[in-house]
């Protein structure tokens, strides 16, 4: 089958489609074969997606491959259409596509069309091969026929190339033998030519060429049986100037169990009853052995080509088949995670490119994806989600690997999620993984969390604050006191070094403006709240209204803006990033993200009692509810809320309420101080200015 040129629909189509609504948003539903059949009808702005890669989906990695018509590693929407088409012409039922079943009848096939007749004929003949008499055939049994199959084959051809004759063979079934022969000592005879050509061309060098008596001298001490390896470095015999080889005497006896195989299967073959030969005979004997190993190739290379030739034709044949059951099984779940992303808001499927789950924290995170090397690219195009990601390196003990996975936290807290935390990933198939958490790319995950947000962000500010401040204080009081330590010793260990020089008396004087700025300051801040506190705290009312609008102030943008991504988080950038292309949003509200991801949930303790566990919780609340009545009722005593039950208390007046009064005692406490402060300023300025008598 090959691919089609696929029209886009003009919007004409008099079809009637079914719609849905899934995460908000409106999508096509395909509900019957019927639909598949007219799948190229429907307009592609309508697709909730328009690509998607072939690797990293939890689907047969092979049937995408067979719909990748143009190999380019991307499953468009015109090969899922050309897919569509071509399954709905060869099937008869359209609606059995829809069961998803990895085997299909025979009754099932198309025989009015041409190819679904022959589909059917290929089924009907792999199951006669494989001896199943059965209307149905299955696709782990056509792949079980095409391991056999294959195997089979590589087994006839062994056999074939074992048995192979080829027309020229100059020394009958013992050629291959006397090819292997020859090839042992071809090198061995070409070098002692070689040096019968030397000492022609200078008898001077004879002895040079030979091998020298202070050679063997070397090794006669020893047991020769070991030396085999240093004699058949010698030539294979003496050289010569005639330049004849001998055949039966005078050969190097590292050589002389090799040659006396050529000399059996080749020379007296060639040359019975010869003592000798000359470099052309030799060269005749190599030229006979190249020919026919250059014969006995050809033939090899035409059968290795025939039998590939008919293997390809074979599995052409088969290829369609194995195409219509990957298809007749995975074709719908694919359309499921293509057209309308139906299987994402069914808690009870896993979508195509959701991997596993991810534990952490008492948590487990259901959506999570596989992702490439290149995390931190990933992490810049999903960062359009609104959602909090978390990134982990995953590593298998068992299978040796390592990869990258993104999860969405969409429920809890974030309190204890930080890089570097361990997780443990379970893919799939169920094999667990450990996992690092990576990177986080931090978005509000409820409108709870986000009210106390920016208090535990000022905490954990006031924490690194003063534990920096802490630790300078530490590391300069250290410095101090080993520099006074330096010193002391100094002074000791030289007593006629001249002491440091005293350092000055504090000048008051010029500090009396600072004093007495600080002083005035004091007593307008301490003025100005006690006007605020005397507005705010006149009645139960105003202070429960005042409390409640510093509240606001502070976590209302927080919330607000955490309302507003809560409604927009969209999986659609986090797939974008995964080399997806979305048509649509996929929208993950607040009520749909619960379901992706459940956090622990424990019964009632029935066991003893802990000795060493905490307070309990419902002891703090207790303490905290009777602090807040504690402080209501105190507000509404001094503001004369119980004088209707005989309950009196300080009298409340606008401008002398009892906060009014506390500060402004303090208020007037603080006046005096500075008014003191100043005088002494003065007078301490006017004796340092009189000179010393």
């Amino acid at each position: 089958m090959e691919k089609n040129q696929t029209k886009l629909p003009n919007g004409k189509s008099k079809y009637k489609w079914h719609y849905c609504s899934l995460g908000g948003t409106k999508r096509v539903c395909i509900t019957c074969g019927e639909d598949l059949a007219h799948l190229a009808e429907l307009d592609q702005k309508l697709w909730t997606v328009l690509s998607c890669p072939v690797k990293g989906l939890e689907l047969d990695e092979r049937t995408l491959d067979l719909i990748d018509y143009d190999r380019d590693g991307k499953i468009r929407a015109d090969e899922v259409i050309t897919a569509a088409e071509w399954l709905c012409s060869v099937v008869k039922d359209k609606d059995m596509i829809l069961k998803g079943r990895d085997y299909i009848d025979l009754s099932d096939f198309n025989t009015e069309n041409e190819e679904g007749a022959q589909l059917r004929d290929c089924a009907e003949q792999v199951l006669k091969i494989m001896g199943l008499e059965k209307t149905t055939i299955s696709l782990p049994e056509l792949n079980e026929f095409l391991e056999h199959y294959d195997e089979d084959c590589a087994k006839e051809l062994e056999t074939t190339l074992e048995n192979l004759s080829v027309s020229v063979s100059p020394y009958g079934a013992k050629s291959d033998d006397a090819v292997a022969a020859v090839d042992a000592i071809r090198d061995k005879v070409a070098d002692y030519f070689l040096r019968c050509k030397f000492i022609q061309f200078h008898d001077d060098c004879a002895e040079a060429l030979d091998v020298s008596v202070e050679k063997v001298a070397e090794i006669s001490e020893k047991n020769l049986a070991t030396s085999i390896e240093e004699i058949s470095k010698y030539p294979l015999c003496k050289p010569n100037p005639n330049a004849l080889l001998p055949i039966k005497d005078g050969i190097n006896p590292a050589w002389q169990s090799q040659f006396a195989k050529v000399k059996e299967l080749v020379l007296d073959v060639d040359y019975p009853g010869k003592d000798s030969l000359t470099e052309e005979e030799w060269n005749a004997v190599v030229a006979k052995i190249d020919a026919y190993v250059a014969a006995k190739d050809e033939e090899t290379k035409n059968i290795n080509d025939n039998q590939e030739e008919k293997l390809t034709n074979e599995h052409d044949a088969i290829k369609p088949l194995e195409r219509l059951l990957h298809l007749y099984r995975d074709f719908f779940t694919l359309l499921r995670n293509y057209v309308a992303m139906v299987d994402f808001y069914d808690k009870n499927i896993a979508a195509t490119f959701q991997a596993g789950k991810l534990y952490v924290d008492s948590r487990c995170l259901n959506l999570c994806l596989k992702v490439g090397p290149e995390v931190a690219k990933h992490l810049d195009n999903s960062a359009l989600s609104d959602m909090f990601l978390i990134y982990c390196k995953c590593t298998s003990r068992v299978k040796n690997e390592t990869m990258n996975i993104v999860a969405v936290l969409t429920s809890g807290d974030i309190n204890n999620i930080r890089v570097g935390k361990n997780a443990v990933f379970y893919d799939n198939s169920g094999q667990d993984w450990d996992a690092v958490i990576t990177h986080i790319k931090e978005n509000p995950i409820s409108v709870r969390e986000a009210f106390w947000s920016p208090y535990r962000k000022f905490g954990n500010w006031c924490k690194e604050k003063f534990t920096k401040s802490a630790e300078e204080k530490e590391a300069n009081a250290f410095e101090n006191l080993t520099a006074k330590a330096d010193a002391t010793t100094s002074a000791v260990a030289a007593p006629g070094v001249a002491p440091a020089a005293v350092k000055k008396p504090f000048d008051i004087a010029k500090f009396a403006g600072i004093f007495a700025a600080i002083g005035m300051a004091l007593g307008f801040i301490l003025n100005a709240l006690t006007g605020i506190f005397s507005a705010v705290f006149h009645s139960a009312l105003s202070a429960v209204i005042f409390i409640l609008i510093i509240m606001l102030c502070i976590s209302g943008p927080s919330m607000v803006l955490a309302w507003l991504k809560l409604r927009s988080r969209n999986l659609g950038p986090v797939l974008n990033a995964n080399g997806w292309a979305i048509n649509s949003k996929i929208i993950v509200n607040s009520r749909f993200g619960r379901t992706l991801t459940e956090r622990a949930k424990y019964p009632a303790v029935v066991m003893t009692k802990d000795p060493y566990a905490p307070m309990p919780k419902w002891l703090i609340r207790l303490i905290i509810l009777l602090v807040i009545l504690v402080i209501v009722f105190l507000v509404l005593y001094f503001n004369n809320y119980f004088d209707r039950f005989g309950i009196e208390a300080l009298h409340y007046d606008k401008d002398n309420s009892w906060i009014g009064k506390i500060f402004g005692a303090v208020s007037e406490e603080m006046a005096a101080a500075g008014e003191e402060l100043n005088e002494a300023v003065a007078e301490a300025a006017e004796t340092a200015s009189t000179p010393a008598q």
